[in-house]
C-alpha cells in the first residue's frame, strides 16, 4: 500500500461517514426531536 492508495481510502471513509451523517440528520424520525429542539430559545421559563 502506498500513500495514495491510503489518501484514496481515507477520502472514501469520510464521505460514506458524511452521507451516513446527512441521512441520520434528515430521517423522518429525528424530525420530532429537531423540531422540538428548535423551539427551546422561545420557550419561557
Amino acid at each position: 500500500m502506498d500513500i495514495n492508495t491510503l489518501r484514496s481510502l481515507a477520502t472514501v471513509v469520510s464521505f460514506v461517514t458524511f452521507i451516513g451523517i446527512v441521512w441520520w440528520a434528515w430521517s423522518k424520525r429525528r424530525a420530532d426531536d429537531f423540531s422540538e429542539a428548535a423551539q427551546l430559545p422561545f420557550e419561557q421559563d
